[in-house]
């Protein structure tokens, strides 16, 4: 379903990413994990035609996207969460997943869109007329990820859903990442915290300096033993 072929991203002089290569394939959960400035985000916003791609391809659903503005891409069905969430405090929570359907106009009424994806999100449902700002970090990572389904997305992209929430809320917000495939929508996970990531996804990537080193299933990089050592603090993953 997605394709990235040799993705290079440079700011000035520096080349925050390096021939990157992954694959998600349809009705999957994979996820791109490494440490802060790792590149995580800016392979994520090189595919939703945030940053300017210097090299390389992105393909979505068999058809190339590198190059494409992004409203273009959203309308093809991907779907970025992003790192903050971002949500607009000053909007009610109503507001707010009314703006992620902006690019649905014509497919049916909003309302029953917000009915249908608030099925999965019972902790906003009577809370439509406040404003997103009193919301809690986990709350508004429920928000966040509501108003990405409001788009009806075929991928969604979520950068560090877990940053900043207590545990409870990290679990909360990954039982609704691992049912998503089940709704019909592939995910591409990026995080730092590794553990929780791989536990819910099929396979991983890890990412340092801007290039991919390890790949494979969950299973076989939770056992890995560099990727431990890297993400317990000891040190960083050496090929050598």
């Amino acid at each position: 379903m997605l394709e990235v072929h040799n993705l290079e991203v440079s700011y000035g002089k520096i080349r925050a990413v390096q021939g990157v290569s992954i694959n998600v394939d349809e009705g999957e959960i994979v996820a791109l994990i490494g440490a802060n400035g790792a590149g995580k985000s800016s392979t994520m916003h090189a595919i939703c035609g945030i940053e300017r791609v210097k090299g390389g391809e992105v393909h979505f659903s068999g058809d190339k996207i590198s190059g494409l503005p992004s409203h273009k891409i959203i309308s093809r069905g991907l779907i970025q969460v992003p790192e903050g969430r971002l949500i607009f405090g000053g909007l009610t929570i109503e507001e707010n997943l009314r703006m992620g359907a902006f690019n649905t106009v014509g497919q049916g009424p909003i309302s029953d869109e917000i009915s249908s994806v608030l099925r999965n999100f019972p902790m906003l449902k009577d809370r439509l007329t406040e404003r997103a700002s009193a919301l809690s970090g986990g709350q508004a990572q429920m928000l966040a990820l509501a108003r990405a389904l409001m788009a009806k997305p075929k991928l969604i992209m979520l950068d560090e859903p877990s940053l900043g929430l207590a545990p409870i809320a990290v679990e909360e917000v990954y039982e609704l990442i691992e049912e998503l495939p089940k709704n019909g929508i592939t995910v591409l996970l990026v995080e730092q915290n590794v553990r929780q990531a791989l536990a819910v996804a099929d396979r991983g990537y890890v990412i340092e300096s801007g290039q991919i080193i390890l790949a494979g299933s969950s299973k076989n990089l939770l056992g890995n033993d560099m990727l431990v050592k890297a993400y317990m603090g000891l040190g960083k993953v050496n090929n050598d």
